[in-house]
C-alpha cells in the first residue's frame, strides 16, 4: 500500500505533470493540496479514465484539496467538524482496502504574516486539527494524516535556520502545536523510516533554490500506532520538481504493509 501527499500548486495550470508524477510513483492512494480550482471545475474525468476514485472539496483560485485513490472512498469528511472554516483545506475517508485505512489529507495555513490575523487563524486551525485527531485515535484504527502542515518541524528540516527564524511555518508556537499532535499519538513518518537532516519536500521557484537545494520540510505523514505498526519506508519523489511546469512541492510516499 502506496500512500502519497502533494501539493501540486495549481492543478490545472500543472495538469500534464500531475498525470506524469501520478504514473510514476505508482501510488493506491494520493492526497492533492493547492487544487486552486473549484470542486466542478476539478478533472475528474480524465482521473476517473486512468482508474481514480476522486473526492474532492475545492475553492476558486485559492487552497482545495482532494484525494485519489485506486480503491473505493467511503465515509467521507469535508472540512474539519471541529471548526466552522470557509476555505477548502481538509478531506478525509475510509479507503476500503484489502485491511481498510483511514487517510486523511490536509493543507494548514501558512499564517504569513505573522503576527496578525492570518497567523491566529493558523493557530486556531491547528488547535481544531487536534481536536479531530485526538478523536480519530480513539478508534485505535490504522489512520494517516498527511498534507501539506506549512511548518518546519526543527533546524534540521530547513536548509538555513537563520532565514527562516521569524516565518510563521517555523515559529515556536507553530512548532509547539505541531509537537502537540504529535504527542497526542502521532509519528512523524519520514522521521520513524528515515531521519536523516536536510531532506527537504519543498523549494521556492526563486533565485535557484532547487539547484542549490535551499529547501525545507514541511509535507508530513503523521500516523497512528495502528499505521505506524505498518510503515515499511518513505520516499521523497524529488524528480517531480525537475519536471516541466514542476510545482514548487514534491511527493511524500509512505510504503505500508497491505
Amino acid at each position: 500500500m502506496r500512500i502519497a501527499t502533494w501539493n501540486v500548486n495549481s492543478i490545472k495550470a500543472r495538469f500534464p505533470t500531475v498525470l506524469e508524477v501520478l504514473q510514476a510513483i505508482e501510488c493506491d492512494v494520493v492526497c492533492l493540496q493547492e487544487l486552486k480550482c473549484e470542486t466542478d471545475a476539478f478533472p475528474y474525468m480524465e482521473l476517473e479514465e486512468a482508474g481514480w476514485h476522486c473526492e474532492v472539496l475545492g475553492q476558486k483560485s485559492y487552497n482545495g484539496v482532494a484525494m485519489l485513490s485506486k480503491y473505493p472512498l467511503e465515509d467521507v469528511q469535508k472540512g474539519l467538524s471541529t471548526m466552522e472554516d470557509d476555505q477548502a483545506r481538509f478531506i478525509e475517508a475510509l479507503v476500503m482496502c484489502e485491511h481498510p485505512i483511514r487517510v486523511g489529507g490536509i493543507y494548514l495555513p501558512n499564517g504569513n504574516p505573522a503576527p496578525g490575523p492570518k497567523y491566529d487563524y493558523k493557530l486556531e486551525w491547528m488547535e481544531c486539527l487536534l481536536g479531530h485527531a485526538r478523536e480519530r485515535l480513539k478508534a485505535e484504527e490504522p489512520y494517516v494524516l498527511c498534507g501539506d502542515y506549512n511548518t518546519i518541524p526543527t533546524a534540521l528540516d530547513c536548509w538555513d535556520e537563520s532565514v527562516w527564524a521569524d516565518d510563521a511555518l517555523a515559529l515556536p508556537e507553530t512548532r509547539e502545536a505541531f509537537r502537540r499532535i504529535k504527542n497526542a499519538g502521532f509519528a512523524d513518518a519520514f522521521e520513524i523510516a528515515d531521519g536523516r537532516a536536510h531532506q527537504y519536500t519543498f523549494w521556492d521557484y526563486q533565485g535557484g533554490a532547487f539547484q542549490k537545494d535551499h529547501g525545507i520540510r514541511i509535507d508530513h505523514l503523521m500516523l497512528s500506532p495502528q499505521a505506524a505498526d505498518r510503515l515499511q519506508s518513505v520516499e521523497i519523489f524529488r524528480k517531480a520538481r525537475t519536471l516541466d511546469k514542476p510545482s514548487d512541492h514534491v511527493p511524500v510516499i509512505g510504503i505500508f504493509e497491505d
